[in-house]
């Protein structure tokens, strides 16, 4: 395992040049993000992402959110309504997973059954560096195996997923509720997972 440890005063792509050539390179990277470590891979790629569920020891069967540097970058896997547009502005970066249908592009074990995909922009400093530096959005599914406890430290992800090429060590990770999860659709919105960002919160923004 190749371990980064960031230097917080300098800037941060350059930092993370060599792991984003391993995801380029069909690898699986841990990174932090604004709740926990999570395991970045490329989403168009058969071979990364059946690593990346390799590593977890889980099952191609649950699709995997996204984490993307900025809006543009959500624009490359899915179109995003007015209303979705409206909820980006008023969340990212922040914890708040918008599920929307995906482009093709994206590999059929990132999708979930109905062709529908999660992504965010992080309010994580390295996770939107991370997605910048490789040019695509990213997988940001947990660092950690299968049905054990998310991981707040680089440490800790070393650890558990001894196998894993590439970890980017930026300092413990706040911990806490994961992202809120809101399916966008063309009736409406619905609430998949409560999170980090109160559903009183996402209908206010929608009615304001």
């Amino acid at each position: 395992m190749r371990v980064l440890k960031l230097d917080a005063h300098a800037p941060l792509e350059p930092q993370l040049r060599a792991a984003a050539a391993e995801i380029a390179a069909g690898g699986v990277v841990g990174f932090p993000t604004e709740t926990f470590y999570g395991l970045a891979a490329d989403p168009r790629s058969e071979q990364a992402v059946a690593r990346l569920f390799a590593l977890k020891g889980r099952e191609a069967s649950q699709p995997i959110g996204l984490i993307a540097a900025d809006l543009a970058q959500v624009e490359q896997v899915v179109d995003l309504p007015a209303r979705a547009r409206r909820l980006a502005h008023a969340f990212w970066p922040g914890p708040l997973t918008l599920v929307l249908p995906a482009r093709v592009t994206l590999v059929a074990a990132v999708r979930s059954e109905r062709g529908l995909v999660g992504v965010r922009v992080s309010s994580h400093p390295v996770a939107r560096a991370l997605a910048a530096a490789f040019g695509h959005p990213i997988t940001a599914t947990s660092a950690n195996r299968s049905g054990e406890p998310p991981a707040e430290t680089a440490e800790v992800v070393a650890r558990l997923l001894p196998d894993l090429p590439v970890l980017v060590d930026g300092g413990p990770a706040p911990g806490g509720a994961p992202s809120t999860v809101v399916e966008v659709g063309d009736g409406g919105i619905t609430l998949l997972r409560p999170g980090a960002v109160p559903w009183e919160r996402v209908l206010e923004s929608l009615d304001a």
